[in-house]
């Protein structure tokens, strides 16, 4: 399970503010939420509410560039900004203080060119259903992981709150998706729960993928289950519902096979040297109908499954 926007409620709100020595902490917002404002990203999301909440009219941006996983850059007033990781933004030679980036919660960074601006904070709310989805899918001998692209101490957090002992941290989408292909390589059926960008190469890679229509467009079309209303307890009904429809399907196959064991010796007329009887076309296309609706009928006692 993916952790932003998928155990968290995915609305990160700015907590806290770190500019660099010589920048207003109004210019730092402004400029983050200019450049986040072109992302689908929760934690973009959060930065450009903070801007708004700030009453701070945002600039536009040109050559908008999004690189999952690490950050987004673009230009701004003409300025080339990057905001994301600090090993992101920092890549065109920008100096950051030696204690960037170790507090808890999500950092975003920012930088103009060489220039290293600050960072601002965020905080997201873990989902209500969180730690019982979990306690339930590990009752059901589900072995759960908490797969993300934050920093170890901040999943290690909220894992914590869940109740998820196995974290996977800071990994890019396409180490996501190594880590899931692994898995699998070892015999594991691994079905992922995502809900953005970040996440699509590993749903597409999971055995299933499970997304929440809460997220983004390119996470639902990749994923081959949507949770529409974003409750994580789906996970649970559809599994359920997953165990029940097998069961069913096999019960099904075993009622239609005893049923044409049993049909096809009369048909072809078994009983005849001993009884005279053979059944008639009309009996016989009865008969067919007959294992049709019996079939369907136990089909729909799925209706009644308790999800």
């Amino acid at each position: 399970i993916d952790k932003t926007g998928t155990l968290t409620e995915g609305r990160p709100e700015v907590v806290g503010l770190e500019p660099a020595v010589g920048v207003d902490p109004h210019h730092l917002v402004r400029w983050a939420a200019s450049l986040e404002q072109a992302s689908e990203h929760p934690v973009a999301r959060g930065v450009v509410r903070e801007a708004e909440r700030r009453g701070l009219q945002l600039g536009s941006v040109q050559d908008f560039v999004s690189e999952p996983g690490q950050g987004v850059q673009g230009k701004v007033d003409g300025k080339l900004f990057r905001a994301g990781r600090l090993s992101y933004v920092v890549a065109d030679g920008a100096s950051a203080p030696a204690q960037a980036g170790h507090a808890l919660g999500t950092v975003v960074h920012v930088a103009e060119g060489s220039r290293y601006l600050g960072s601002l904070h965020l905080a997201d709310r873990v989902r209500p259903e969180a730690r019982e989805v979990v306690a339930a899918l590990r009752a059901e001998g589900v072995q759960v992981v908490m797969a993300t692209g934050d920093r170890r101490a901040v999943a290690e957090e909220v894992a914590q709150a869940v109740g998820i002992t196995r974290v996977e941290a800071e990994l890019l989408p396409t180490g996501k998706r190594e880590w899931v292909q692994r898995l699998r390589a070892a015999g594991e059926v691994v079905a992922l729960a995502g809900d953005g960008t970040n996440d699509a190469p590993a749903l597409a890679e999971a055995s299933v993928g499970i997304a929440l229509a809460s997220g983004t467009d390119v996470a639902m079309a990749t994923a081959g289950i949507t949770l529409v209303h974003g409750d994580l307890r789906g996970i649970l009904r559809a599994r359920r519902l997953s165990h029940a429809t097998l069961t069913n399907i096999r019960q099904n196959l075993v009622w239609a096979f005893g049923y044409n064991l049993v049909g096809v010796p009369l048909a072809a007329g078994v009983l005849f040297p001993v009884t005279g009887v053979l059944l008639g076309p009309m009996v016989a296309s009865l008969a067919m109908s007959l294992s049709s609706v019996s079939v369907i009928a136990n089909a729909l006692r799925l209706r009644r499954v308790r999800l």
